[in-house]
């Protein structure tokens, strides 16, 4: 015999039948009742993994969505409306809901590990490496004639394309990549 939440009195209410499935529910809902959650978990619990294992789902994977399901259940017992669906209906409503969130969690790409803080400083030697090699290019740039210099000081420390120099100096633009390309062979020949 279950009492009967909406009334408050005791009905006869047959074992698995849906009316016994929604007295528990309901009783989960008014008073907690342990007993209640108790008996819809070893009923329903091993039916959710199954389902879930079935629908795509590892092991493991199902074990965890099936655990969440049923604390579900336990949280949200006053939201269960009968005339909308039935106990089962809604619990593996909940399940392949609760399924789905996973899978979409897991399949998120983690952010890849960043380290916090300071970043190091750079080694001696490698500071001292850029310092010679940015005196040698500054020495090379002054040995480019100055209509060189001048295009390769636009393209590359101007952030200019070659189309905005052409514009911005009225040359052809074969004439402006003709001189590019003669500056950057010089500096690499005189960079080596």
């Amino acid at each position: 015999m279950v009492r009967g939440a909406a009334r408050g009195k005791d009905v006869t209410i047959v074992q698995n039948s849906e009316e016994h499935w929604v007295a528990l529910v309901q009783a989960i809902a008014t008073a907690h009742d342990q007993t209640a959650f108790a008996e819809l978990f070893r009923h329903f619990a091993p039916k959710v993994k199954a389902f879930l294992i079935k629908s795509g789902a590892d092991a493991g994977l199902a074990e965890e969505c099936m655990q969440d399901v049923m604390a579900t259940l336990w949280r949200k017992a006053h939201m269960y409306d009968p005339s909308r669906a039935s106990v089962a209906t809604w619990i593996f409503t909940v399940a392949r809901n609760r399924k789905i969130d996973l899978l979409r969690k897991y399949a998120r790409p983690e952010p890849e590990d960043l380290p916090w803080g300071p970043e190091q400083a750079p080694d001696q030697a490698d500071v001292l490496a850029l310092q010679q090699e940015s005196h040698r290019l500054a020495e090379a740039m002054k040995t480019l004639p100055e209509k060189q210099r001048i295009l390769i000081e636009r393209a590359y420390f101007g952030d200019l394309t070659h189309s905005e120099i052409a514009a911005e100096t009225g040359l052809p633009l074969g004439t402006i990549k003709s001189r590019i390309r003669l500056a950057l062979d010089r500096l690499r020949h005189n960079m080596t």
